[in-house]
């Protein structure tokens, strides 16, 4: 656990910051909780959002209302895995990062399409388009998430275009 603290946070000589404090070492000192109490909070935000996603799935299928709860849950699954995060480092640190330049669209696109999902469910009771928007939701959360691995989107890009041609 240490040594994962020490490479998160610049600590492990493979170059922070200029003034060698990394990103998870300034939430640190920010924070009132200790660094266990925040890695537990991801871990039970993460795992949560994780199983609401894989039951709404598995109560898709059921005759009837399967849809909209599946809706709900998928949605809440999702805003669970996002709100983890928080927990590393800090809600105005995540909501400044969910808005750089990099990954504007992706969250707007996230964000616009768990509203519409719900919306979809519940106020227009159209169950295709709750699905469609639940697909546009994935694909628009792996489009966020890759954007913290550096040349993953390139290398997602380049692989669907090796695929189609």
């Amino acid at each position: 656990m240490d040594k994962l603290k020490q490479v998160l946070s610049g600590q492990d000589g493979g170059g922070g910051g200029a003034d060698g404090s990394g990103i998870l070492e300034t939430a640190n000192q920010a924070s009132t909780l200790a660094w266990g109490t925040r890695m537990k909070g991801f871990l039970i935000c993460f795992l949560l959002g994780a199983f609401c996603s894989i039951l709404a799935t598995c109560l898709l299928w059921i005759p009837g209302f399967g849809l909209p709860v599946f809706a709900v849950l998928y949605t809440l699954g999702n805003v669970s895995a996002l709100a983890s995060t928080m927990f590393l480092i800090g809600p105005l640190r995540q909501l400044k990062n969910m808005c750089a330049k990099v990954r504007a669209l992706a969250t707007a696109v996230m964000l616009v399409c768990l509203v519409l999902t719900l919306c979809a469910a519940f106020w227009w009771k159209n169950n295709g388009l709750a699905l469609l928007f639940c697909v546009l939701q994935f694909l628009a959360f792996t489009w966020y998430g890759l954007s913290y691995i550096p040349f993953a989107r390139d290398a997602v890009l380049k692989l669907f275009s090796v695929c189609v041609s």
